[in-house]
């Protein structure tokens, strides 16, 4: 197994990507026992993609893309400048708010990033925004698409680890909300000691908000419709994908009438494209898995772990600063293919809530991603917007400051995250 890692940690290092890196080096294992058939590799990879809850992410995938072509981000976007348009920092408001809003819509935290750069961007810097404060209000308030339901990582989490996605999808609602309120409060600090102001002379009239969320009302109902739909059994988590595909069309073509036949072709020809990544993830980790599993890796882990301290606090925070660590090396999807097996048993082992700890655990994989030396939406952020890396940085630090804290917090109180699903389900 540490022949596998090193392997790994070779490919990651000259750059290959992520999904090749985890394929290859689980494969070597493999082949470096001869008492495995070769062919078991193969069956691994095919058995990982044979799950029928898995049909949940390509659903959720292309329901996503459909939503981006049938108006609902403009309406969005017109919905979040009505609401904090006047506060100082009005447009960089209106980034965390829009990223509140679409995570129930797009689910991935990259794809808000790339559409929020496209759309946002420019009118932030003509007003006067920095290049990086732009890319850093942009790619770090997309992390809260990480938990408002239908998070992509959470039903990959639920999956792996068989842990509920509707008590996910609920727990996800409370620390969404509150990262909102968080990097709002950063971005009201911060752009008032730029000098910077607000998009809007004066605070909306209650009519214009009451327009404004008619306008947007069934972009807003979709993910609730979804939650009441899962916790009362109308649909499972796949069959909820369907439910969404299915909801986003009848929307473009019946109710906005924006959703053409062009436009329904770039989002099948975009949900193909990032579908193909993640199930090529997918396979390649149902390899790992095996491996794992075969040298007792879990196990093993647990015991040196909990060797070391029996206190659940302590553990838990030993494994958030790994996972934090870890998700500025390698994307949020392979983290919790691959860290999912491996960390989960032990938290469980100490009490700690496997619904608890996937929130914490998607909220700092994900901010990986926003990080450098590889986080894939800092990079998107920078490229769309021709910012330097080293700006993005400077301008990041109060906002990853703010959500560590926030982690934090959770982490030590997990009634904040577990009391909704509680309430919901039942402790």
């Amino acid at each position: 197994m540490l022949l596998v890692m090193i392997i790994f940690l070779l490919l990651l290092v000259l750059g290959m990507p992520l999904a090749f890196c985890v394929g290859i080096s689980s494969f070597m294992y493999i082949v470096l026992d001869p008492s495995v058939p070769l062919a078991v590799g193969v069956q691994k990879m095919i058995s990982a993609t044979q799950s029928f809850p898995l049909l949940a992410v390509p659903f959720f995938v292309m329901a996503g893309n459909l939503m981006n072509e049938c108006g609902i981000t403009r309406r969005l976007i017109r919905l979040a400048t009505v609401l904090t348009g006047h506060l100082i920092g009005g447009l960089a408001h209106v980034s965390v708010v829009l990223s509140a809003l679409m995570g129930g819509v797009s689910g991935s935290a990259v794809s808000d990033v790339a559409m929020e750069s496209r759309l946002l961007g420019p009118s932030m810097i003509k007003q006067g925004y920095s290049k990086g404060y732009t890319a850093a209000v942009i790619g770090l308030s997309s992390l809260i698409t990480a938990t408002i339901p239908p998070g992509l990582g959470l039903i990959l989490y639920g999956l792996t680890g068989e842990v509920s996605i509707g008590r996910l999808f609920i727990a996800g609602l409370i620390p969404g909300i509150l990262m909102t309120f968080i990097l709002m409060g950063v971005v009201y600090l911060t752009a008032k000691k730029k000098g910077l102001q607000p998009v809007n002379a004066r605070p909306p009239k209650f009519r214009e908000v009451i327009h404004e969320l008619k306008d947007s009302i069934w972009a807003l109902l979709f993910p609730f419709i979804l939650i009441v739909g899962i916790r009362f059994g109308i649909f499972t988590p796949s069959e909820a994908g369907a439910f969404a595909v299915v909801y986003a069309m009848v929307i473009g073509f019946f109710v906005y009438k924006e959703l053409t036949l062009k436009k329904l072709l770039i989002a099948i020809e975009n949900s193909v494209k990032d579908n193909a990544m993640i199930m090529l993830i997918i396979a390649c980790s149902g390899i790992f898995g095996y491996a794992i599993i075969t040298e007792r890796v879990p196990q093993i882990m647990a015991a040196s772990m909990t060797g070391l301290t029996s206190n659940p606090v302590i553990l838990l925070g030993i494994i958030l600063l790994f996972l934090l660590v870890v998700g500025m090396f390698m994307e949020a999807t392979v983290n919790v293919l691959l860290l999912t097996p491996i960390f989960l048993p032990i938290v469980q082992s100490v009490g700690v809530d496997p619904v608890h700890f996937g929130i914490l655990m998607m909220t700092l994989v994900t901010m990986g991603g926003m990080t450098p030396p590889v986080g894939v939406a800092m990079y998107t952020a920078c490229s769309l917007l021709d910012c330097p890396t080293e700006s993005y940085v400077k301008e990041s630090i109060p906002f990853v400051t703010a959500i560590i804290l926030e982690v934090i917090i959770l982490a030590l109180f997990p009634q904040i995250v577990l009391w909704l699903p509680n309430l919901v389900y039942g402790g």
